[in-house]
């Protein structure tokens, strides 16, 4: 091949005839774009079009998931009136037939105003208690039902029935992945499944890709991710001949979502191979970070809860759009839920809880990534002030706490109100619709306008409710 140039002296014009070498190393800028316009074409639809609805004030969501339910009046809600008449009958209960021989039951902790703004933390977190500033503490939750399983899933999913997509699911539906190579919706488990199982995380009638990708604390991340052929050539060709039967197989079926994301799947796995042992590896931490973060803590509960916190900000420093951290199994059962032994119980959680998730606050915040980063701590109800013994408490979703951190937050903010014994939300009653809308807000989406076409109707994550609690916004 030879080419010459009809403009010799216009700088980067041709001179004369070239070699097919001299032709390629000086079309090097050309293979370039060549290339780069075929990385941007793998991009995923959702990642290529993550542009949001409004201006995002974070690109990212770490879910602190406190499963069991945490009591509100022990924690975040102090109730003096608790103390006054603690020992005394349970008065003005919806059901005092089922609800007899109840009595009213004082804190075992005590409450103090921690950092500038003054915020009431009790000495059950003694450690959250120094991160107060960066709280946006919402005391008038309310849920739904009394019941783990519905009530989980309502936390995770907008909806008391199995079926619907997660709030990972939905953000990344609405905003894609920053990082093709990672997952977009990833949860970080201990292996034990929550009340209302893995709806909790489904993709439900989004796309399958949309669904969470579990990533094991305790052992292989992942397992089998380590390849067992060594020849990336071979892979490869594997994979393309997979994807072929498999194209072919969902041509003749007219199209097949599920047969879709598992080529997807395929090709994830494929790439995240040489990329999650490296982000998943905590060997490069310092060891203060790893001892602020209690990885080192020979208490294995509170170490993998400490394993999960780092990894979480490992994987969103990565570009994973939505991450969530569950409960390592501590107490009992696993979960705040202390029907008996409570004292015990809730110490137990959070001496393995934390600790860590402070230390997340602070990493964050020490790294310029909070205000980029929304941290939610919630369960999905709170207890009662009142039990028939003198040391647990049941479930409670008529007023509760919750509270977020980063994120387009406004820390050191109480909103919201309890009655005097903490029994009801009464004050500027949110809603887990309306934590939803808040949370797809500060991540540059519409709740309302973030909908999917399924049943002849469009559905949403907050379904016709919900609304923004902008007053806990920065």
């Amino acid at each position: 091949m030879a080419l010459s140039s009809h403009s010799p002296t216009c700088p980067g014009h041709l001179s004369g005839p070239l070699s097919r070498r001299q032709w390629l190393q000086q079309s090097a800028n050309g293979f370039g774009a060549v290339a780069l316009a075929g990385l941007l074409a793998q991009r995923s639809p959702e990642a290529a079009a993550a542009v949001g609805h409004h201006a995002a004030r974070a690109k990212n969501i770490i879910f602190c998931f406190m499963d069991g339910g945490v009591s509100h009046v022990d924690s975040f809600d102090p109730k003096p009136a608790l103390d006054k008449h603690h020992g005394k009958p349970a008065t003005g209960l919806t059901n005092p037939t089922a609800n007899k021989n109840r009595k009213w039951i004082r804190s075992p902790w005590t409450f103090h105003r921690r950092g500038e703004s003054g915020m009431p933390i009790s000495d059950l977190f003694p450690h959250i208690s120094t991160v107060a500033d960066e709280l946006a503490v919402i005391r008038s939750m309310k849920a739904d039902l009394p019941l783990h399983s519905t009530g989980v899933l309502l936390l995770h999913t907008g909806s008391n029935n199995a079926g619907r997509p997660s709030m990972g699911a939905w953000s990344h539906y609405g905003l894609g992945s920053d990082n093709r190579n990672l997952p977009g919706f990833v949860v970080l488990s201990h292996g034990v499944v929550p009340c209302g199982g893995l709806e909790n995380y489904s993709n439900g009638f989004l796309s399958a890709r949309h669904q969470a990708t579990m990533f094991a604390v305790d052992g292989p991340p992942v397992r089998n991710l380590v390849p067992a052929d060594k020849n990336a050539q071979v892979q490869l060709a594997k994979l393309a001949l997979l994807k072929g039967r498999d194209r072919a197989f969902s041509r003749s079926l007219g199209g097949d979502d599920a047969i879709d994301a598992a080529i997807n799947n395929y090709e994830l796995a494929f790439r995240m191979q040489s990329t999650i042992p490296h982000i998943l590896d905590l060997a490069g931490e310092t060891r203060d970070t790893q001892s602020a973060y209690a990885v080192d803590s020979k208490i294995k509960s509170q170490s993998l809860f400490g394993i999960q916190c780092l990894r979480a900000r490992r994987l969103v420093e990565s570009g994973v759009r939505f991450v969530e951290i569950t409960c390592a199994p501590g107490a009992s059962n696993g979960t705040w839920d202390q029907h008996g032994n409570l004292k015990k119980g809730h110490e137990k959680n959070s001496l393995d809880t934390d600790q860590s998730i402070t230390a997340l606050i602070k990493d964050l915040r020490s790294r310029g990534m909070l205000d980029e980063t929304l941290v939610v701590w919630a369960g999905e109800f709170g207890r009662t002030p009142h039990a028939t013994g003198p040391d647990g408490r049941d479930h409670h979703p008529e007023g509760f706490t919750i509270w977020m951190a980063g994120g387009g937050v406004k820390g050191g903010t109480v909103y919201g109100e309890t009655d005097e014994f903490g029994m009801h939300a009464v004050e500027n009653i949110t809603t887990i619709h309306d934590m939803h809308a808040t949370m797809l807000h500060l991540v540059g989406l519409d709740h309302e306008k973030l909908v999917f076409r399924f049943g002849g109707r469009d559905m949403s994550l907050t379904d016709v409710h919900g609304r923004v609690v902008h007053e806990v916004l920065a």
